[in-house]
């Protein structure tokens, strides 16, 4: 029987652990146990050969099936495997990684993403309450059609770039690690070009403009934003693109104001309709119909400015849990000019309110 350590063991990690758990076990006992950090520890040194070893072979799905079901045995002579044939081949990707970006230490070396873009799409307040598909125009590089994003000229095809063969990094060693870089050749494409294609002038890409469908959810506000994946720049070839992102600009509407996921709306009412109270119609955003309106009864003495708060009639909630409420200002409107007999009726009221208002003093200084 094998005297070897578990490989899972090695790498404290459970054998049902997910490939990115793996790695950055793999990580965090690679750099524990790097010699460079334990120098004259031959403990140190094994250790790290084992987790390297470890790690060979668990990060490979194959030899990790083969691991699983055979143990060790399965990379013996007669195995069911190949075998371990250099347990230091995942050193240099762990220090790439660690020296090249992914710990802040600059440089590349992976394929490079392309890059976001950013654009704004106005929206009604209607859209951007009820949510609406539209096609966002998009100017961008693109890849070139003439020489397919290669950026060579026809008959010809781009090289390994010599710097770094091909690699898109370069590296130097310091000690027992190594630092790895972008080239500043290729700039970490690892290709270069001779002959450049007239199209695009070695670029590999032209700028062109496109559609996107983008679906903006009911709810949505203005200054929030959209991401797209996908849909922004194209990357070198063989990377991904990046993102759009879409920044929603949500235009003014006349009958309403929005506060949050409430509206306001402002309606006018005569003295009278104020005064001995009237049932009114008021404005409604719903998703179809521009003239919706919803019922309201006014009490007899409503005031100027008064609130009236209309449960589920403001923005559906982006998690889709109802609406807000309509918030509804009465404004009473005072006549700018009258006729002599309404100026006439308007003194007498006058006259009469002023009774009114004594008699109700008299009853309420008599009730003391």
């Amino acid at each position: 029987m094998s005297s070897k350590r578990d490989y899972y063991e090695s790498l404290g990690v459970a054998r049902e652990c997910a490939s990115d758990d793996l790695r950055k076990a793999y990580r965090r006992e690679a750099l524990k146990h790097h010699p460079d950090r334990n120098q004259g520890d031959a403990s140190a040194e094994a250790r790290f050969k084992e987790i390297n070893e470890a790690y060979q072979v668990l990060s490979d799905e194959e030899k990790r099936r083969v691991y699983d079901q055979f143990g060790h045995a399965g990379f013996e002579p007669g195995g069911d495997s190949a075998g371990i044939t250099d347990v230091f081949s995942h050193m240099q990707d762990l220090f790439t990684e660690m020296f090249s970006g992914s710990m802040g230490f600059g440089g590349g070396g992976r394929a490079r993403r392309g890059s976001d873009l950013r654009i704004q799409q106005r929206l009604t307040l209607r859209d951007a309450a009820f949510g609406c598909k539209r096609e966002v125009n998009v100017r961008a590089p693109m890849p070139c059609v003439d020489c397919s994003g290669s950026g060579a000229k026809a008959g010809t095809k781009a090289e390994a770039c010599p710097q770094c063969r091909g690699t898109g990094q370069v590296s130097n060693a310091r000690g027992f690690v190594m630092f790895t870089s972008t080239c500043p050749r290729c700039h970490g494409g690892g290709r270069v070009v001779r002959h450049a294609c007239p199209a695009c002038g070695g670029q590999g890409a032209v700028e062109r403009a496109r559609k996107v469908n983008v679906s903006f959810p009911a709810g949505i506000d203005g200054g929030q934003r959209l991401r797209v994946p996908g849909q922004g720049q194209a990357g070198p070839p063989g990377s991904p693109s990046g993102d759009l992102y879409v920044e929603v600009d949500v235009e003014v509407d006349a009958r309403f104001e929005r506060d949050g996921v409430d509206l306001v709306t402002r309606v006018h009412v005569s003295f009278t309709e104020a005064a001995l109270g009237a049932a009114i119609r008021v404005p409604a955003l719903e998703p179809e119909e521009d003239k919706t309106t919803l019922s309201l009864t006014l009490p007899p003495g409503t005031q100027s400015n008064a609130l009236f708060t209309m449960k589920g009639h403001g923005i559906p909630r982006l998690d889709g849990r109802g609406r807000g409420s309509l918030v509804v200002v009465v404004q009473v409107a005072v006549p700018t000019s009258l006729s002599p007999r309404a100026r006439e009726l308007l003194s007498e009221l006058d006259a009469e309110l002023k009774v009114d208002a004594t008699a109700t003093k008299r009853v309420a200084a008599g009730n003391k």
